[in-house]
């Protein structure tokens, strides 16, 4: 060795000593960076160069029998900025001005701040072209989102409810269903390219997004329109708290319209109180008063107890009920069950419970569903109350008889009266027709339900012939419609306030249906505390029920009339045919002669009806039509009631 060695050989050795130590501990670093760390590190890698990007499923629409659409999905934007790394801040904000048309200062001041994040609009409308063109400026960054829109605002509110700002169901059908009508969201990962943008590329995971799947509903927009806006007038004539109504197909249980007013816009929910955003018609308990007196005419008759004929003293309207003032509206004497639904006698049909026994009373009520929900496919429906029979006082009996001490909803009435209307069945309410996934294949339909029948055909008829007595000669001919044979019942209930029955505060309502031979529709009609003396079922309620299947029964055409007309013109000509055989027309006074008669016939009336069935109306009158303009018929020529010959025009004028 050397001397110059050995004078620097502890210097060598440290040195290689320290370089040995630093290759050593490098490797280990790397050893323990790709293999100890190496997932942490690949997801932090990840992380920088590629995105993970949300695709938002678009929710299922909900549409009336006919397909209108009563929902929409409207296609917003968001744009975001980074302003450090947009580099054109003017053309960029001379852009946005020309889009949104708000100053292009407006712009500049958000591009020039000093934060790393910007939100130059939320929730704004752009079409195809205007997303392109912001799409092409570097930094800028647009979202897209749906923001649901209901078209027709409080005419179907109550019952669609309304979405979040994240777009989820919160309330009405749109909460109930938000599972079917959400869809499931899709996933798009993409990489950053060479000039710093996330861009697709193939290979990269992707899971496209599911849309939600589309409702139809039984309801019909038409009748929901006609229904709520009658509900309106009657609310504000009889300056009534609130109203209520609901129409029903009494054979199948689907609901056709469904209304509370107040109502709500659910476009601006928030602006409204929130007592106006649930369906009063499922929320909201109430004695129903005469309404409920089919209890007890159904006991009566199933039970066989006594005879159609027995009449029972009606004690000259005023009655000592063990300590309770019973009163009718009017004084009777003697009256059979018959009359005594046709002139709602509360002292009578007090007398009818006492014959066939609380437990029948307690029987029937609950066969009707009184005191149970229905099990209606829309969430929020009360059960109503009914006390058990051992809960019940010496005075329930009667009580219950005439509609008090029990509570029910606007649907229960609706589907009990159903009962009487579908020959004893008592049928299962429903609103959701089909659901239809995001291929439009059928996904559920919704099959009618018959869940018991109450009793036997024959004796559920003779209920439904004393119904038909109320609206022809009764408390309901405020109700009745020439020649489409409606029946139904009046029903005034006093509120119970305060711990007793309030002589200020009523509950008016009436329930009917037609045609009573053969019915196709029924309603409900509640008003809440209306004014003297339209408080009364047949005075205030009976009216808004006319109203409503009036304007009904002249749009659509769909409805048939009563079957009994036509066999009265079949037994007519059968008539007219026969008495042909036996007189010689020659011998009799021509204003005698059958041949006379079928030839000068009495111009039928069809002003305010369709041009379809006005056609029908008059061709089957022998009468030929010429048609002036559409729409509905505002005049006729000649006059309704006049005599004409069969090769006479009738000329109609439609608007």
């Amino acid at each position: 060795m050397t001397k110059s060695y050995t004078k620097y050989r502890p210097r060598i050795r440290f040195l290689s000593s320290f370089i040995i130590l630093f290759w050593i501990v490098l490797c280990a670093k790397l050893f323990s960076v790709q293999v100890f760390q190496g997932k942490k590190h690949q997801r932090t890698l990840i992380a920088q160069s590629q995105r993970q990007e949300k695709l938002s499923a678009e929710r299922g629409n909900i549409f009336d029998r006919k397909g209108n659409a009563l929902t929409r999905n409207i296609a917003h934007y968001t744009i975001s900025v980074n302003p450090q790394k947009v580099s054109d801040k003017n053309a960029s904000a001379s852009l946005m001005s020309n889009l949104t048309k708000k100053p292009k200062e407006f712009y500049l001041k958000k591009l020039n701040s000093n934060k790393k994040f910007e939100f130059l609009e939320r929730n704004i409308r752009f079409n195809q072209s205007e997303v392109e063109s912001i799409k092409k400026l570097k930094g800028l960054n647009i979202k897209k989102a749906y923001r649901r829109s209901y078209p027709h605002g409080s005419v179907v509110s109550q019952i669609l409810g309304y979405n979040d700002t994240d777009g989820h169901g919160i309330s009405g059908l749109e909460k109930d269903y938000n599972s079917e009508l959400s869809g499931k969201s899709g996933i798009a990962i993409k990489s950053k390219g060479w000039k710093g943008k996330f861009q697709s590329r193939s290979g990269l995971p992707f899971t496209a997004p599911i849309n939600g799947s589309d409702i139809s509903l039984t309801l019909d927009l038409n009748y929901q329109s006609i229904l709520q806006e009658e509900l309106i007038i009657r609310m504000k004539e009889t300056e009534s708290k609130s109203a209520m109504g609901l129409i029903m197909n009494p054979q199948s249980g689907a609901i056709l319209a469904m209304s509370s007013v107040p109502s709500f816009d659910n476009n601006n929910f928030s602006q409204f109180s929130i007592s106006q955003h649930h369906s009063k018609v499922l929320t909201d308990q109430f004695e129903p008063g005469s309404t409920f007196k089919i209890v007890a005419a159904t006991a009566y008759l199933a039970e066989d107890k006594v005879s159609l004929e027995q009449e029972f003293s009606c004690e000259n309207g005023e009655f000592d009920y063990f300590g309770s003032k019973i009163k009718d509206h009017e004084p009777y004497e003697q009256l059979t069950i018959s009359q005594i639904i046709k002139h709602s006698s509360n002292i009578g049909i007090i007398k009818i419970a006492e014959e066939v026994g609380s437990n029948s009373i307690y029987k029937y009520a609950k066969l009707f569903g009184f005191g149970t929900p229905t099990n209606f496919d829309m969430a929020g429906e009360t059960a109503g109350k009914i006390k058990p029979e051992k809960d019940w006082s010496r005075i329930s009996i009667g009580q219950i008889s005439m509609g008090h001490e029990v509570a029910v909803n606007t649907l229960q009435l609706a589907v009990a009266f159903s009962a009487i209307a579908n020959n004893g069945f008592i049928v299962k309410p429903y609103i959701i027709d089909r659901i239809y996934n995001k291929d439009k294949d059928l996904e559920q339909k919704t099959i009618s339900l018959v869940k018991r029948q109450i009793s036997s055909e024959e004796r559920i008829n003779k209920i439904k012939d004393m119904l038909r007595q109320v609206v022809l000669d009764g408390t309901g001919t405020e109700a009745d419609i020439q020649g489409w044979e409606v029946a139904g019942k009046t029903g005034t209930a006093q509120k119970y306030i305060n711990g007793k029955y309030s002589n200020d505060h009523f509950i008016s309502n009436f329930v009917g249906f037609f045609p009573a031979s053969k019915p196709e529709i029924l309603s409900v009609i509640v008003l809440d505390e209306p004014k003297s003396p339209m408080h009364w079922g047949g005075k205030g309620a009976a009216i808004a029920f006319k109203r409503v299947m009036e304007r009904i029964i002249n749009m659509d055409d769909s409805i048939s009339p009563p079957a009994n007309e036509k066999k009265q013109e079949k037994l007519n000509h059968f008539v007219y045919s026969e008495l042909d055989k036996i007189i010689v027309p020659d011998q009799i006074p021509s204003t005698l002669s059958t041949k006379n008669i079928q030839k000068r016939i009495e111009v039928p009336n069809v002003l305010g009806k369709s041009l379809k069935k006005a056609m029908s109306i008059l061709s089957n009158a022998g009468l030929k039509v010429k048609v002036n303009g559409s729409g509905k018929v505002i005049e006729q020529f000649p006059k309704p009631g006049s005599l004409s010959k069969n090769s006479k025009l009738c000329i109609l004028t439609l608007k």
